[in-house]
């Protein structure tokens, strides 16, 4: 049985489109005293988006654009009301003006247990779940105090299969969060909510730290 990735949908086939890899890196720019900068880099080390986040903004509204001079934007990541708990994100394409999913945050899980994301369809509907991999490890990280040495890890799943792998990099100075879709040999998660998700929880776990 052949262990290839199926081809991109067709609303992939456009010049530089980016989302037709299975692997990325996401790194947060450290110290920036108002706000937040984000690079995604594709396997080649090339980047292929980029985000500026302004800091002590109530409703979340983050947009990924094909370069730092933020002439074309990528995705768009909207809050759907003040940060909470359980807070909702609506990711839209805005090339192919169409709502791509969103994702929901679990709220009391994520505060007090270990991460947990539900991945949604255009409609809203609940179609798979980003869950930090280990339970002992999310304890440690929020209170022990010793995040640095246990770096987070997420298992996505759609359909209650494995499609991905979010894991960051030991680094004490600069976050950096890896996205490995190679096992999504299916394609069942679509590769520009993949990023958006890998985007969102380096925001929050920016606001977090």
């Amino acid at each position: 049985m052949s262990t290839m990735p199926p081809p991109p949908p067709l609303e992939y086939a456009r010049p530089g489109n980016p989302f037709v890899h299975t692997t990325y890196l996401v790194r947060r720019k450290v110290l920036k005293i108002f706000g937040g900068a984000f690079h995604v880099y594709d396997p080649m080390g090339q980047v292929v988006g980029y985000s500026k986040m302004t800091a002590f903004k109530l409703k979340e509204d983050i947009r990924l654009y094909t370069n730092e001079q933020m002439n074309q934007e990528l995705l768009v990541i909207q809050a759907r009301s003040i940060i909470d708990f359980g807070a909702s994100y609506d990711v839209y394409d805005p090339i192919q003006r169409a709502k791509i999913g969103a994702l929901r945050r679990k709220g009391l899980k994520s505060t007090f247990l270990r991460d947990e994301w539900l991945i949604l369809d255009a409609g809203d509907r609940e179609i798979g779940l980003v869950r930090e991999s280990s339970g002992f490890k999310a304890f440690l990280r929020r209170y022990v105090d010793l995040s640095l040495l246990f770096p987070q890890r997420y298992d996505v799943t759609v359909q209650n299969q494995p499609v991905a792998v979010f894991h960051q990099n030991f680094n004490p100075f600069v976050y950096k969060l890896n996205v490995d879709l190679s096992i999504d040999h299916q394609g069942l998660l679509d590769r520009r909510l993949a990023v958006a998700t890998a985007l969102l929880m380096a925001a929050v776990e920016g606001k977090q730290a």
